[in-house]
């Protein structure tokens, strides 16, 4: 079994690749809880590079390390080795009054459950205010803000209910706009459409994507959803720790002139030359324990093991 020191040691090693332009860094993020003296491993090296203004979906089977990672970018949980940067922020070497202010300031997060983003004694219009608050903005601005706020997000006309007489879907908008009331640069959710029907779940996408679009934030989404999943440029998979596949969307204009989305599908290649193939990949072909590759002139190739004599192999 990998041990906390061996993984410490990997993650202290340099990387070129550290991409200190992005706006979400994480290189070799290790993370592993303790409990009742088992060391559970959530993060095991991942990497993840986010540009600014980016929209992108996390997904991965429950305990992949999707909300681990999320928590440690919201500045909620520390991780054990590694690096992990946003917004320029070193999330390692942070303090406690600076990480008080980065949660406040720079990042908002978003709960999947509906009861934990909003305080329920509390109208909507004084949910978004109050963040503002402890930021120093109250009065007339406060309230101008926040009214903008749920205007934008399609939920202006609920500024004096209280949670209690809203939808889920309206309660999870609401709960974005608190999440934006002091203009984050980097908006997390976690599951914000779990517990959601189809139609509050697209609408609180559309919300996203809206804060996206409009305010210019970069948002990090995890998600089971594979409508939502679909609906953005980029979706990173996890597995095991690590990240593990990346989708990339994008549209190609036909002959015709029509539009139509194309994707390309990446795997991760780590510092030790490793990488996860797509699952749906190992079933197909029964791959297992090991593997034959062979490297061609712009690409490898890969077999299992049983497949018989690699082409153009010598007899």
């Amino acid at each position: 079994m990998t041990t906390l020191d061996d993984l410490e040691a990997h993650a202290a090693q340099p990387r070129e690749r550290f991409g200190a332009q992005a706006h979400i860094v994480c290189d070799n993020l290790v993370r592993i809880h303790q409990a009742e003296g088992v060391q559970v491993q959530a993060l095991q090296g991942l990497d993840l590079l986010v540009d600014k203004g980016d929209l992108v979906a996390l997904v991965g089977a429950s305990g992949s390390g999707k909300s681990t990672l999320l928590t440690i970018l919201a500045g909620l949980d520390t991780p054990t080795a590694g690096a992990a940067s946003v917004a320029g922020c070193d999330l390692l070497t942070m303090k406690a009054r600076d990480r008080l202010r980065y949660r406040r300031e720079v990042v908002g997060f978003v709960w999947q459950q509906t009861g934990r983003n909003l305080f329920s004694h509390l109208d909507a219009l004084d949910n978004v205010m109050l963040p503002m608050s402890y930021a120093g903005t109250r009065g007339a601005a406060a309230g101008r803000r926040a009214g903008e706020l749920l205007e934008l997000l399609g939920v202006g006309h609920v500024q004096r209910r209280r949670p209690g007489a809203l939808s889920g879907g309206e309660q999870q908008r609401v709960a974005i706009a608190v999440a934006l009331a002091n203009a984050p640069d980097v908006l997390f959710a976690d599951e914000p459409t779990g517990e959601l029907d189809s139609a509050g779940a697209q609408q609180v996408f559309e919300a996203l994507r809206t804060a996206n679009q409009e305010l210019g934030v970069t948002v990090l989404v995890v998600t089971h959803d594979a409508t939502v999943a679909g609906q953005v440029r980029r979706t990173v998979a996890i597995r095991d720790g690590r990240t593990s596949s990346e989708t990339v969307r994008d549209v190609a204009v036909n002959d015709d002139g029509s539009e139509r989305q194309i994707a390309e599908e990446y795997v991760m290649l780590d510092r030790a030359g490793r990488l996860q193939l797509p699952g749906e990949y190992v079933e197909r072909l029964a791959l297992r324990d090991r593997v034959r590759v062979a490297l061609d002139e712009d690409h490898v190739s890969v077999w299992p093991a049983a497949a018989g004599p690699a082409p153009d192999a010598e007899p």
